[in-house]
């Protein structure tokens, strides 16, 4: 008689500690790309801890972009899910949590590609764009993306392929005017990155109504409507401390 398979041993346990933390212009999870590089305009840094040497970022300057590996710390509380509920299946479907890119996995862990848009060596700082990144994310590691071998042309995109949304975006005066005021004090392009973020329907796929949404930016709430092929920016204003 066939005697079964021996079951894989695994450590107890794996010791993994958090080298830094993101500071991200999402201070929500609502509004945030679900991709990264999808927002260009969208940018936070990397802060590394004081315990990692500064030397450990000589070099980095000589490429555009950046794996981050991260842990998604607000889904741990959730625990994980063998099957889940991708968004670009509309919310209705399930699929294995390995043939997703949802947060509830065994180990929290996720990664995107980002751009490097300075590295400040001696505060271990690496400024960054195109975030899809959450305020006060732990970061895990990171590495250089390199585009011979990372970016493969000709792979299957499954049930994902890229998403392509034709809305007008458009802004009330009084909409328009707080962002002229912001980007004076901020030196921002606020309206460019509501655009962009908005362009991508952040809307959760279950809610494709008419309804007003609202998402945080910085310390900005904004409110917006949707039409059929239209967003309007309603209000943008502080949010309360």
């Amino acid at each position: 008689m066939d005697q079964p398979a021996p079951q894989p041993s695994a450590p107890a346990s794996i010791k993994i500690q958090p080298i830094g933390i993101i500071r991200s212009c999402f201070p929500e999870k609502f509004g945030i790309p679900r991709q990264p590089g999808l927002v260009p305009d969208a940018t936070g840094t990397i802060e590394l801890y004081d315990w990692i040497a500064s030397d450990s970022l000589e070099g980095l300057e000589q490429f555009s972009h950046l794996w981050v590996f991260f842990q998604f710390h607000k889904a741990v509380a959730r625990g994980w899910k063998p099957r889940v509920r991708p968004p670009r299946l509309g919310g209705n479907k399930k699929v294995g949590v390995f043939a997703s890119r949802s947060p509830q996995r065994p180990n929290f862990l996720g990664h995107s590609v980002v751009a490097i848009q300075g590295v400040d060596q001696a505060r271990g700082l690496i400024h960054i764009g195109g975030i899809d990144l959450l305020d006060g994310t732990p970061v895990i590691d990171i590495k250089p993306y390199i585009p011979y071998t990372d970016s493969l042309l000709h792979a299957a995109e499954g049930y994902a392929p890229k998403p392509v949304h034709h809305f007008d975006i458009l802004f009330t005066p009084e909409s328009e005017q707080a962002c002229t005021k912001y980007q004076s004090q901020h030196d921002v392009n606020l309206q460019q990155l509501i655009r962009q973020i908005l362009q991508q329907d952040p809307r959760p796929a279950y809610h494709k109504d008419d309804r007003t949404y609202g998402m945080r930016l910085w310390d900005l709430n904004i409110r917006f409507t949707y039409t059929s092929s239209t967003i309007t920016v309603e209000h943008i204003h502080k949010s309360p401390t």
